[in-house]
């Protein structure tokens, strides 16, 4: 078990700074600064308790009986749900009263460790149950959205909650089954997450879309929807709104005049897409007429020229869209055109 353990570990302490620069920037949290920053906690979070968990496995140094591993225990719970938040809620709006929820990490401190640690899993486990049903409500209307993504962020889920009850009942087990049970979890977690983003890169943009479009009365009532579906086909096509890289649902509806709302529910119920989803699509399909027309022209400045920020964001959203890389797409096709 110590083995699988230090493999986890080690693959969380390479993953989340990783995690960090690919999937937590600009574009992926527009409008969602806070998410954005909380996300960002989190990881931080979990690194610090991946490499507590390590120093303790390799050196036997007990820094997890410390108020440094008690604080990062009462983080993750508090931060995650301030990530969470924003994406699963149907407005943008920010309470300040949600800072109250990180109040308990000053207490943390000052604990008994056998009772910090219960009461950090017992926060966790209530911020789960709030985490579950904002899912379900928001998910259920949509039951054959978001596959398989869904299908791995559940057994995650399950992973994460089968941890809770092992810290509730600290006291009741050898510490080294926790931390190495814990750690081992905090891995397979960050694995799966891992492995949902590198299928679908938007989706905390695509979850907070789709929860917007469940939780909201139809804003379409007033609309002519051809017409402004015509728009947007033409504002994509004509003037190639998609090349540029701040293109956002906030932009791209003030063009149109109307809501970021009527606009991701115009193209959902239209034409069954998000808007990341329907912009990458038009950045996509440029990049493969580049490609094609432009061999000695870099996959970077491709990416650059279609809209997208990085040749990681190019590489993600073409291979989920088109099934290939980009350069797997010009290898075939030049292949194909010297055979012929």
């Amino acid at each position: 078990m110590q083995t699988i353990s230090t493999l986890l570990i080690g693959f969380s302490v390479f993953s989340i700074p990783l995690l960090a620069l690919t999937h937590f920037r600009r574009e992926h949290y527009q409008g969602q600064a806070t998410a954005q920053a909380m996300g960002i906690i989190v990881l931080i979070t979990l690194l610090g308790l991946q490499l507590a968990y390590f120093v303790w496995l390799q050196t036997g140094a007990d820094i997890i009986h410390s108020p440094y591993y008690q604080v990062l225990l009462f983080t993750v719970a508090p931060t995650f749900y301030l990530f969470s938040k924003p994406l699963l809620q149907a407005t943008r709006e920010k309470l300040p009263r949600d800072v109250l929820h990180l109040l308990p990490i000053l207490a943390a401190p000052f604990l008994p460790f056998p009772i910090a640690v219960t009461l950090a899993f017992a926060l966790g486990a209530g911020y789960c149950v709030w985490l579950a049903s904002r899912l379900y409500a928001a998910l259920r209307q949509q039951p054959n959205r978001f596959q398989p993504v869904r299908i791995i962020l559940g057994i995650a889920f399950i992973i994460a909650l089968s941890t809770l009850p092992l810290g509730m009942g600290v006291t009741l087990l050898p510490e080294n089954v926790f931390f190495m049970a814990h750690a081992s979890a905090i891995g397979l977690v960050l694995l799966l997450i891992y492995a949902a983003l590198s299928i679908a890169p938007w989706l905390t943009t695509d979850l907070a879309e789709a929860v917007r479009e469940t939780h909201a009365a139809s804003t379409l009532a007033q609309v002519d929807c051809d017409l402004m579906l015509a728009e947007v086909e033409g504002l994509m096509q004509e003037q190639e709104l998609f090349r540029q890289p701040d293109l956002s649902l906030d932009t791209l509806a003030e063009r149109l005049g109307l809501s970021p709302q009527q606009v991701a529910e115009l193209l959902q119920t239209r034409l069954g897409k998000g808007f990341s989803r329907y912009v990458s699509e038009f950045r996509v399909e440029a990049a493969e007429d580049m490609l094609l027309e432009e061999p000695d022209t870099t996959l970077q400045a491709v990416g650059l020229r279609v809209g997208f920020t990085s040749e990681t964001l190019f590489t993600q959203a073409f291979r989920e869209i088109s099934g290939m890389t980009p350069g797997q797409f010009r290898k075939i096709n030049q292949l194909s055109v010297a055979f012929h």
